[in-house]
């Protein structure tokens, strides 16, 4: 029987679930990582929604994509027929779209290669996993399926905290002030990852009844990092970096930890190798298997990431190796562009300290082998030069061999997008 894929996606979580030694309640998340493998440094090629949701969906970065910004502010893919969708689709998979995808208008999901739309009353996780559990139990088992499902969680506004979580014995995530209003916004943040683990958790015993878990590939990520000020709509760790577990057969099982970094470019091929079909010419990611079989260590000596436009227009151009992050912006900015910063008690209290008034580094060096949160900029230190150079040349070797716009210093977002004030 063909292999299935179930991908299972949440809004602005990043890594912040159990499996990666935090405190919070992700239990199924936790079986999931402890039955499959689970990648420790895993990366989104953006920080941002659509672009991020995009470059896995169709394996080239935003950029190439054309989903240089949001769908809901007239983003579009250039090519919608290159989609995992309408290749699995071609090759005899039914595929069907449950919930959150923010890659196209509803509308025109069918142009990214889904013939069924289960309808759901939200995009919240208890409205999405019910839909999608039941399309397992009753679905034609005479084909394999593709089945995307995107829950709105863990975006704000985020639900009201229960008596599971209570504030007062709660840590705030790292690198935030320990304040009473931060607390309650993280035992908000703890409201919504429990009611996505819980819907999570709905599918996939609906998946195990079926009989199907065996011959099925599962698939859980996220499209960056909290939506916390210095997270999303940052190219760092913080706004790049995401949880990736998966569980299947052959090597994708065993409580396996993979420390190599690997980007969600990858998971296109990688669904290519196990499905058994060929992979297109236009993929930019390298399969996982080599890390699952033993037959490498590493797949990638660099990962890309950028940033074109969100609420507002940012340039910004990033790469990371195991060692390093450099970072460049392509305009300048008097100061942190908060439109592009979602509202919550730490931005309301950064700004009150006056955060918002330094302007971001046009340039940006760190060595993340000691400082793993980027706080210290080397790119000025004569010690580092040549390594800021020849990072600066990777840099823009990548951005040509990408056709990247922003390598036109007057290239500007298109009019259709519709965008906010920067300042």
């Amino acid at each position: 029987m063909p292999l299935n894929i179930l991908y299972l996606n949440t809004h602005d979580t990043g890594r912040y679930i159990s499996p990666y030694g935090l405190a919070v309640p992700t239990p199924n998340l936790d079986r999931l990582a402890r039955e499959g493998v689970m990648f420790r440094q895993a990366f989104s090629a953006a920080p941002t929604c659509s672009p991020s949701r995009a470059a896995l969906f169709t394996g080239n970065y935003p950029h190439e994509s054309g989903m240089l910004g949001l769908v809901h502010r007239g983003s579009r893919l250039t090519h919608p027929e290159n989609t995992l969708a309408h290749v699995l689709a071609d090759a005899g998979w039914t595929s069907v779209q449950v919930g959150l995808q923010h890659v196209a208008p509803y509308e025109e999901l069918d142009r990214l290669g889904f013939s069924e739309v289960p309808a759901t009353a939200s995009h919240h996780a208890a409205d999405v996993a019910p839909v999608a559990a039941h399309w397992l139990r009753t679905r034609d088992r005479t084909k394999p399926f593709f089945m995307s499902v995107g829950f709105f969680e863990t975006h704000r506004v985020y639900p009201e905290a229960g008596p599971d979580d209570d504030p007062r014995y709660l840590a705030v995530p790292p690198g935030f002030p320990d304040t009473p209003e931060i607390r309650a916004d993280t035992a908000m943040l703890h409201a919504s990852l429990r009611a996505a683990d819980d819907g999570i958790g709905l599918i996939l015993e609906a998946l195990a009844e079926t009989g199907a878990a065996e011959e099925t590939l599962v698939i859980y990520t996220t499209d960056h990092g909290l939506p916390w000020p210095g997270m999303k709509c940052n190219l760092n760790d913080a706004g790049t970096g995401v949880a990736l577990l998966m569980r299947g057969p052959q090597d994708f099982a065993g409580g396996k930890v993979v420390d190599a970094m690997v980007s969600q470019l990858d998971l296109f091929p990688t669904i290519m190798d196990l499905a058994g079909i060929a992979k297109p010419a236009w993929l930019r990611g390298t399969s996982l298997v080599p890390l699952l079989d033993g037959s490498a260590e590493s797949v990638h000596d660099a990962v890309f990431a950028e940033v074109t436009c969100h609420a507002a227009y940012e340039p910004m151009r990033s790469l990371r190796t195991p060692e390093w992050r450099y970072l460049r912006r392509f305009d300048t900015a008097e100061g942190r562009i908060l439109a592009n910063v979602d509202a919550s008690p730490a931005k309301s209290l950064f700004v009150s300290e006056g955060w918002n008034e330094a302007p971001p580094p046009r340039r940006a060096l760190y060595n993340v082998v000691v400082d793993p949160d980027e706080r210290s900029n080397l790119v000025d230190d004569p010690a580092h030069a040549e390594i800021a150079e020849a990072l600066d040349d990777r840099l823009t070797a990548w951005m040509r061999d990408t056709a990247d716009p922003l390598l036109d210093p007057d290239w500007a977002p298109p009019e259709t997008y519709r965008l906010d004030p920067r300042f």
